[in-house]
């Protein structure tokens, strides 16, 4: 046996498993690409942009333009982040074709995220932009405010389809991504920046619900024959029909610690085509088993990308597994076994996640989680938790209802998901997963049900690491 340290709360639980286990770690596994000069390769990019004339050329006296950024949940805050370096020159680019400082406005795409504050924009935005664009001319997108809501009927696949009317009245809009692996239809950036973080609950309640996310073509996590890729570019194209002109993407490909790799502006769907092979290489990691793995195993801390708790709420526990499920698919059986270390104590943190323990009692009504959709009138129009969403203090309430949707794709695709070390093992049980007081205890029914030749997967730091999809070579 050997010893290894997995995620558990505010640190690390030491487990033993078999001499025959494969350990992946980031110090190991994970290559990033060269990186690269940030501001080189922005500026390279801001003067030839894919399918569209530069921003210095497109801007024009009189002009108003609309700047999107990616919210605190991942991107990076030091010196040369992408934020930081990309949105001073596109600033400046827009001002030297003619567009006044006062049209020129600054939008957090926070989707349904929680509204971002000054101090959480100041770390990954600087002083500088913050002192030029605050407090007036840099908003957070808000999904239920009635004036600044625009709906744009359906697209071509019958998706609602709205959006930020700002963005929408705007001359320019300039939408900066980051080309990131992200269960949800392969990569962040591109379509995928608009489609989820400048509309509505109705527009995401299109893609982040089971008929989407529970088809088969969702696994393992791609952007070749994914449906909800597809869902993303058509309500991208049909938020470029509505308002007549199209996107101006600025997305750069991140590493591991959030260094820039690589940068392309323009068109988005000639950025995402001009991305993704660069973003491939650094997600993709390749293993030498030919034989997929029938138990994988890796710990959650107790606060990660979505914020404080989400190692303890157990919508959210559950979901962050069935991500790891979608990205490791390629590598890990059908119906295999998940051990996962969790507090999972029952701690909902309802400030930031109101709507969660309301959903979560609703879950204990229905036998399989591809139903909850029944439940997205009542919960993501809770009055309290739209205005808790509002004041910036929350998600909205819907976002519950998409994370459900993930953590169906863990359940659909294991025979058992153990959680050595949970704290309230009935939360758990409540969500479909099954506590264990120790990690042994948790081996030993997992290799009852698999066998005791198992091949076993362990990764650590799944979750304080940025990820990856693990491939067979």
């Amino acid at each position: 046996m050997k010893q290894v340290m997995i995620e558990y709360g505010d640190g690390m639980m030491p487990i033993e498993v078999p001499d025959s286990a494969t350990i992946v770690s980031p110090e190991t596994h994970y290559v990033d690409p060269p990186e690269v000069d940030p501001r080189a390769a922005t500026r390279e990019a801001l003067d030839h942009p894919l399918g569209m004339d530069p921003l210095y050329v497109q801007a024009k006296p009189g002009k108003k333009a609309v700047i999107c950024f990616p919210d605190r949940v991942k991107g990076g805050s030091h010196d040369l982040a992408h934020r930081k370096i990309c949105i001073p020159m596109i600033v400046e680019d827009l001002k030297k074709g003619g567009i006044r400082d006062e049209d020129i406005t600054l939008v957090c795409a926070v989707g349904l995220h929680k509204k971002n504050s000054y101090e959480e924009m100041l770390g990954y935005l600087g002083q500088e932009i913050m002192d030029e664009f605050w407090p007036d001319r840099i908003v957070n997108h808000d999904a239920e405010d009635p004036e600044n809501m625009i709906e744009l009927g359906v697209d071509e696949l019958g998706d609602t389809v709205n959006m930020n009317k700002q963005v929408y009245e705007a001359d320019i809009a300039v939408m900066i991504g980051h080309v990131q692996c992200n269960p949800y239809g392969g990569y962040s950036g591109g379509y995928k920046m608009c489609v989820t973080g400048i509309t509505g609950w109705r527009c995401i309640a299109s893609h982040h619900v089971p008929s989407t996310m529970h088809r088969d073509d969702f696994l393992p996590v791609n952007t070749e024959h994914s449906y909800m890729r597809k869902q993303f570019d058509a309500i991208g194209r049909a938020m470029e029909k509505g308002m007549g002109k199209r996107f101006f993407c600025v997305d750069a490909v991140l590493g591991s610690r959030a260094q820039v790799l690589g940068v392309w502006a323009g068109a988005p769907d000639l950025v995402q085509e001009a991305s993704w092979p660069l973003a491939q290489k650094r997600t993709d990691v390749f293993l030498e088993n030919q034989e997929p793995f029938d138990i994988m195993i890796f710990g959650q801390p107790k606060t990660f990308h979505y914020g404080p708790g989400m190692g303890t709420n157990p919508i959210l526990i559950l979901q962050a597994i069935g991500s790891q499920v979608a990205r490791h698919k390629e590598v890990f059986r059908e119906q295999g076994v998940v051990i996962c270390a969790s507090l999972c104590d029952g701690w909902f943190n309802d400030e930031w996640f109101p709507s969660y323990r309301k959903l979560y009692e609703k879950l204990q009504t229905i036998n399989d989680f591809g139903q909850v959709t029944q439940f997205a009138e009542e919960i993501s129009t809770d009055p309290d938790d739209i205005a808790a969403y509002r004041a910036g203090t929350a998600y909205h309430p819907f976002h519950a209802l998409s994370m459900v949707s993930m953590g169906g794709v863990a359940l659909n695709h294991t025979s058992a998901i153990y959680l050595p070390g949970a704290k309230a093992g009935g939360y758990a049980r409540g969500m479909g997963m099954r506590p264990t007081d120790t990690f042994k205890e948790s081996l030993e029914k997992a290799i009852k049900m698999v066998g005791k030749d198992a091949r076993i997967l362990v990764q650590q730091k799944a979750f304080t690491a940025v990820s990856v999809h693990l491939k067979k070579k």
